[in-house]
């Protein structure tokens, strides 16, 4: 696994090079919270204070700019889980498209689903739409196990 992230970091490094940037320690230390903290669909502020542990020196205002820099770059993405704040999250190099999520109305658990269901009705838009899909964003608002027993 560490000769993975070691490889999208040199990726990463020449992405940044030929956009005019480099891969400062700040933005190493942005990019691997992002990576150790997959699945946890964390906010720039959270980002901000997992990375202040390691990198004190750095301002929120850093964050900000590095997490735009790389949504750009397509080495993260934005969530909007319809709670008020943007999230992030890590985009694998091998996904055709976004993982699904499922949001919990009442906990607010976020549980990733990790199977595209989609294909056969991607196919249908793009025959009958005559549209190229190139990726999709799918989430699921309900109740998590945890909470369906709570109510019963």
């Amino acid at each position: 696994m560490e000769e993975i992230m070691t490889i999208d970091m040199n990726v990463l490094k020449e992405d940044l090079r030929q956009k005019g940037y480099k891969l400062t320690p700040q933005r190493r230390a942005i990019v691997d919270t992002i990576i150790e903290k997959e699945g946890e669909h964390l906010t720039a502020e959270e980002i901000y204070d997992e990375v202040k542990k390691n990198c004190p020196e750095i301002g929120l205002a850093t964050v900000y700019r590095t997490i735009l820099l790389l949504e750009e770059l397509g080495v993260i993405c934005k969530l909007d889980l319809n709670d008020g704040c943007s999230r992030y999250e890590i985009v694998h190099k091998d996904e055709t498209h976004r993982h699904h999520h499922l949001i919990c109305n009442k906990c607010k658990a976020v549980i990733e689903v990790q199977d595209d269901l989609l294909d056969e009705i991607e196919a249908v838009i793009e025959k009958s739409y005559e549209f190229k899909i190139l990726d999709h964003s799918v989430r699921f608002f309900g109740l998590c196990e945890k909470c369906q027993s709570e109510t019963k």
